[in-house]
């Protein structure tokens, strides 16, 4: 009676508000969150269900970010800059434009060595004090380098060298579903990438990143999104939950189903047990194996859960997502030795400098960069 009590009451508060109710934070506690799971778990029996309702979820996505007519493949023009060569692996300096005036900024990581097609790794980084030029952003960069993927690791919005905009501008959802995209056409676009074999992971905000575009992007052949799929909690911040992507007019969703979108491929959960993913091996990871189940690949989607740890993309669980990249992308695991990877200061990752400054197009202040995506839809 009183999960159904709750029920009852989740229905009413999710229809008053209209579709633009937004779902953030802790949207439900634990308990309502498992009474939401029972009913969406309803909703579909079979594969077909599922895809019916994964592909109104990624239409909702679409129409609620304001990304209906955003397109992949897009051809990028690129400064590259500042090669720098390590142990097995070089480093460079990356910026392009997502759109006109806007820059994505962040660095390029390659095996020294290699020969043909290699598998590639896009890295977005979780909130933070400068997180991509922090030491387990360049740890992982790095190891996954050695492992003998090219990896391009980018800018959240006003973060690092992208300092066009402050981060919690209301559309930043939106611009960072573009950059993503973006980033993932230049990653695709490396002469040396195997199109067929690109991954994605990031934590906590990297980590909605991820799934996001997991579930948007067909090029996205692995994800493992690191300590943030939970089906109560919607993030935190507006570049995760700031604009409506869960509540549309006719229906509404979580984060654990927008993963599950990514069924039948290959994807990791990392979880901890100090934040909102701490019910993920009794809760969000079975349901979404139920849904891989429909497609006979329910092997295909794993979990890490790490109770005695916080929420970060810490040594732990830096290891499992490169035993779970090697798996699934062909890697050499004997390469994945962290002493090797040299964390660079500062100034050796910044983009713009004096002889690579920020282009003179570059667009300025929140108003302006808001103006631009109003005109974008």
């Amino acid at each position: 009676m009183k999960n159904l009590m709750l029920l009852v009451f989740l229905f009413i508060f999710q229809f008053a508000f209209g579709q633009d109710q937004l779902r953030q934070g802790a949207f439900f506690t634990p308990e309502q969150s498992k009474v939401e799971m029972k009913h969406l778990a309803s909703l579909y029996n079979n594969k077909s269900d599922w895809q019916k309702r994964a592909k109104a979820i990624k239409k909702g996505i679409r129409e609620g970010a304001e990304v209906t007519s955003l397109k992949s493949n897009k051809k990028i023009n690129v400064t590259i800059h500042s090669k720098q060569t390590m142990d097995g692996y070089t480093v460079e300096n990356v910026f392009f434009e997502s759109l006109p005036g806007i820059y994505v900024t962040g660095n390029l990581y390659k095996p020294a060595q290699f020969k043909g097609k290699i598998p590639a790794v896009l890295a977005p980084h979780g909130h933070g004090k400068d997180p991509r030029f922090g030491e387990a952003t360049q740890k992982r960069c790095a190891t996954m380098a050695r492992m003998g993927v090219v990896v391009f690791t980018y800018d959240m919005i006003g973060y690092g060298d992208m300092q066009q905009c402050e981060h919690k501008i209301a559309p930043a959802l939106k611009l960072q579903i573009i950059n993503s995209t973006r980033a993932l056409d230049f990653l695709s676009q490396q002469p040396e990438v195997d199109k067929a074999k690109i991954a994605v992971s990031g934590e906590s905000g990297g980590g909605t990143q991820t799934f996001i575009l997991a579930a948007l992007d067909d090029r996205v052949a692995v994800s493992v999104p690191v300590v943030m799929v939970s089906n109560y909690f919607f993030g935190g911040c507006t570049c995760e939950s700031g604009m409506a992507i869960h509540v549309r007019p006719d229906y509404a969703t979580t984060n654990v189903e927008i993963a599950a979108c990514f069924a039948p491929k290959p994807m990791l959960l990392v979880s901890d047990g100090d934040d909102w993913t701490k019910f993920t091996p009794d809760l969000e990871f079975p349901h979404i194996q139920r849904i891989y189940s429909f497609f006979d690949a329910k092997s295909n989607v794993e979990n890490v859960h790490l109770p005695l740890e916080k929420h970060d993309y810490g040594p732990s669980k830096r290891k499992a997502a490169y035993d779970f990249l090697a798996k699934n992308l062909g890697l050499d695991i004997s390469m994945a030795d962290e002493s090797k990877s040299q964390v660079l200061a500062r100034e050796e990752l910044t983009v713009f400098n004096k002889e690579y400054p920020l282009p003179a197009n570059a667009l300025k202040g929140n108003d302006a960069i808001i103006s631009l995506l109003k005109t974008i839809k």
